[in-house]
């Protein structure tokens, strides 16, 4: 990855969870309630910690192999239900996001671990779905989620950037590391409300260029890359 940006930034990937919608409060109490039913005890807290950025495929293949034991046919049915029962209750767009993607002067697009009609369904209810069209990508889309670079390779290539042309913006180390690893420059976003204190220097840790604990602070974050280049 080319923190210098060698090359001018032609497209910013936003994460969907965290970053857009403030659903892992949501995700992770749906998940946490009904594994814990089964038989997994597991918090909300140890979920964010463990598995934030993951897709539940890949979350859910960790818990089984640890734990020993499949989960029960209806699992997935069980947890759609009360997260989709929570996103109508209380879903809501990060703060200040909406006015950021009107501003932007850059093509954007999502590159989320959740499923195409989950993402669909968080911007639908949030009023931010007709800012990206189809430009949504999701981790269904290719053979390896986040922590490995495949989603957001694919973003690229579709959107028909160059890597090193792209910004990422993400609240998860796994994104982080994802991002990293496609060569992508990458600002770590800590103001969701999953995101406990500390959260920014985790996601400094995992290798963001930046950091952001306000979605409004995106515009200063892009001119100081901006100015990076210009030196």
């Amino acid at each position: 990855m080319r923190d210098d940006l060698g090359n001018t930034l032609k497209l910013v990937i936003f994460d969907c969870d965290g970053v857009l919608v403030d659903s892992e409060p949501i995700i992770n109490h749906a998940h946490a309630s009904v594994l814990t039913a089964c038989g997994y005890s597991i918090t909300e807290q140890d979920l964010v910690a463990r598995f934030c950025g993951v897709s539940d495929r890949e979350m859910l293949e960790i818990i089984e192999r640890e734990w020993g034991r499949t989960l029960p046919a209806a699992y997935a049915e069980r947890v759609g239900a009360v997260i989709k029962a929570g996103f109508r209750q209380s879903l809501t767009a990060i703060e200040g996001v909406a006015e950021v993607l009107e501003a932007l002067s850059l093509p954007i697009c999502v590159a989320s671990s959740s499923t195409l009609e989950q993402i669909r369904a968080k911007l639908q209810l949030t009023g931010l779905l007709q800012r990206f069209g189809e430009n949504l990508f999701s981790a269904t889309m290719v053979a390896r989620g986040k922590p490995a670079p495949d989603l957001f390779l694919h973003a690229a290539q579709q959107m028909a950037v160059v890597p090193d042309c792209c910004l990422v913006i993400e609240d998860s180390p796994a994104g982080i590391e994802a991002a990293r690893a496609a060569g992508m420059t990458v600002i770590g976003f800590s103001g969701g409300s999953h995101c406990g204190r500390g959260h920014g220097a985790v996601l400094q840790e995992h290798g963001a260029t930046l950091l952001i604990e306000d979605m409004r602070q995106l515009a200063n974050a892009l001119a100081k890359l901006t100015q990076s280049v210009v030196r």
